[in-house]
């Protein structure tokens, strides 16, 4: 089940009114081109162009009749057009082409309007992470590789990271977007039988779209699958965008949350919960996307020249995809814009091992100072174990060496324990993201 949706354009790109809207203008663009090229009259393009038209409800009565969804869709066209006094002219109406020339065409231009509020909402996104990247810049968090602290980074960095996926996913999503914007006008099995190149080219020019270089029946769908593939990479860093806020929101973590509005509740028996829902429901629906790509796939791979065996599947993963894509882009833009996002909080979990995580730079200064790489790691390893163990004050310890004092001047071990030596590199990265 689709979740509550808070923006109708993408829903109504996906409507039978407006899949048949795109079918009759490939329609009329085909007779067009068709007259342009005088192989049928002017004027029975013009007159299709002024007067045809449908009634959805029509098309899916005769489609039950008729099993097809196409002759229904012409049938009903070519009622109208006889109610209007132009019945004659429905002749040259899919003068030439297949059912699919019309299907894969129109589809194209579904997904081109689907693309353009995806864009859209990814250069949104993007927008935001900037702004609360630079926002959080210089503030210190412990960085954790495998959930275990490691060493200092920013927030920002952080923020930072993701917006510059973000950057990679508008030019993946792009490109894939840019692959299904072509049609075909070929017909029944791809080779200009009934009309020819030109018509297909014109036809398609007024569209906005390029003719496919080559089709069967259908366009491949390799351009299909490398879409949904595209859908699921956004929506991947969406969930790792939100899988971050889950762990971070964590009681005995506490450095960022989802926003908590007033009145809203987190359990029906715990007045003090304050859950992540927002970021659970990303991380869920992402799976769907993802599921949808496999599905993809296997469409790539039909009999000779054409099966239907893509099309149903189509018909669910497009929708879907896209109008899932665009929820999980407005809820992570929105959650990312309205995080809460505690400095103090960060700094004393950076502060919990009292040190420990600069180890790899005093056991760096040690090698620097003459003593072997073997011997300062060993040095460092045994202060740091029994810190670990017992919470004891790792720098003190540091401070209290014999062996470590030899090498090392008090300077150079406060210099060793230095978050803006660790961090003195992070306006750099910046400026390597463009974002200075």
């Amino acid at each position: 089940m689709i979740p509550r949706y808070t923006r109708p354009e993408m829903g109504r790109i996906w409507s039978d009114e407006n899949k048949y809207r795109a079918w009759l203008e490939v329609e009329l663009a085909a007779s067009e081109a068709l007259a342009e090229l005088g192989e049928i009259p002017a004027q029975a393009a013009r007159e299709l162009r002024e007067y045809a038209g449908f009634d959805v409800a029509r098309i899916l009565a005769i489609e039950e009749e008729v099993k097809h969804d196409v002759i229904a869709f012409t049938t009903a066209v070519a009622e109208r057009l006889s109610a209007a006094g132009h019945g004659d002219v429905s002749r040259w109406l899919h003068y030439g082409l297949t059912s699919n020339d019309i299907v894969d065409t129109a589809q194209a231009l579904q997904v081109a309007q689907a693309s353009r509020l995806l864009l859209a909402g990814l250069e949104e996104l993007r927008a935001v992470l900037k702004e609360r990247a630079r926002e959080f810049r210089h503030t210190v968090q412990i960085g954790r590789t495998h959930g275990v602290h490691a060493e200092p980074v920013t927030f920002g960095l952080k923020l930072a990271l993701w917006y510059d996926e973000a950057g990679r996913n508008i030019g993946r999503f792009s490109a894939a977007a840019a692959e299904m914007a072509v049609g075909k006008l070929n017909g029944a099995v791809g080779t200009f039988a009934h009309i020819g190149p030109e018509a297909e080219e014109r036809a398609c020019a007024k569209l906005g779209l390029k003719a496919a270089p080559i089709t069967s029946q259908v366009i491949s769908r390799d351009r299909h699958a490398a879409y949904v593939a595209a859908l699921a990479l956004v929506t991947a860093l969406l969930e790792k965008i939100a899988l971050e806020v889950r762990h971070l929101q964590r009681t005995e973590v506490r450095e960022a949350e989802e926003a908590f509005s007033a009145g809203q509740k987190g359990s029906s028996t715990m007045p003090h919960k304050r859950n992540p829902i927002t970021c659970e429901q990303i991380c869920g629906l992402a799976r769907l996307v993802r599921s949808n790509m496999q599905a993809a796939f296997e469409n790539i791979a039909l009999w000779h020249e054409r099966d239907i065996s893509h099309s149903s599947v189509e018909r669910v993963i497009l929708p879907d995809s896209t109008i899932l894509t665009d929820y999980l882009l407005a809820r992570t833009t929105s959650l990312v814009r309205r995080m809460r996002v505690y400095p103090e909080r960060m700094r004393r979990n950076l502060d919990l091992t009292r040190g420990l995580i600069f180890s790899g730079q005093l056991m760096l200064d040690l090698a620097a100072a003459g003593m072997l790489r073997e011997k300062a790691y060993a040095i460092v390893q045994a202060h740091a174990m029994r810190a670990w163990e017992d919470g004891s004050d790792f720098r003190a310890a540091i401070q209290a060496d014999p062996e470590i004092c030899a090498v090392l001047t008090p300077d150079q071990i406060a210099l060793g324990f230095s978050l803006d030596r660790q961090l003195r590199n992070v306006d750099r990265i910046f400026e390597r993201l463009g974002m200075g």
